[in-house]
């Protein structure tokens, strides 16, 4: 998963993410699925303007977007109640995580975990530019 521009001419970015955050979800569309939750893995990448120079910049938070943010912001939205698409999920991020101006792309991978008995993981995988 990543979100850095295969083209030359865009602005450089400093890549974010949080990696494989798992929650219990009140998520899916099927009558089996109502009324419970399900665990699901949440993984946010983000790209934040950067500097295309060599110069080291302030240590300072305010240059940059907290993770904790972007945690409490997934939290809080898996925790509004129930969805029926994994995709209504991400959007829901994504558009969360892009109300930070600061934020030019997001890219949000949601993933069902314990649906198929032989497969790891079902999901989707979406990017949004600001």
């Amino acid at each position: 998963m990543t979100i850095f521009a295969p083209w030359a001419d865009q602005p450089p970015l400093r890549h974010l993410f949080l990696k494989n955050m798992v929650l219990d979800a009140h998520i899916g569309v099927f009558p089996h699925e109502q009324g419970v939750t399900q665990r699901i893995r949440v993984s946010v990448s983000f790209g934040v303007v950067d500097r295309n120079d060599l110069e080291v910049g302030a240590d300072d938070l305010s240059r940059t977007v907290s993770y904790e943010d972007v945690v409490l912001l997934v939290r809080r939205i898996v925790q509004e109640g129930h969805v029926q698409l994994v995709e209504t999920l991400a959007e829901r991020i994504a558009a969360g995580v892009l109300a930070d101006t600061r934020v030019r792309v997001v890219r949000v991978l949601i993933e069902k975990l314990d649906v198929f008995e032989e497969i790891e993981a079902v999901g989707v995988e979406i990017e949004r530019r600001a």
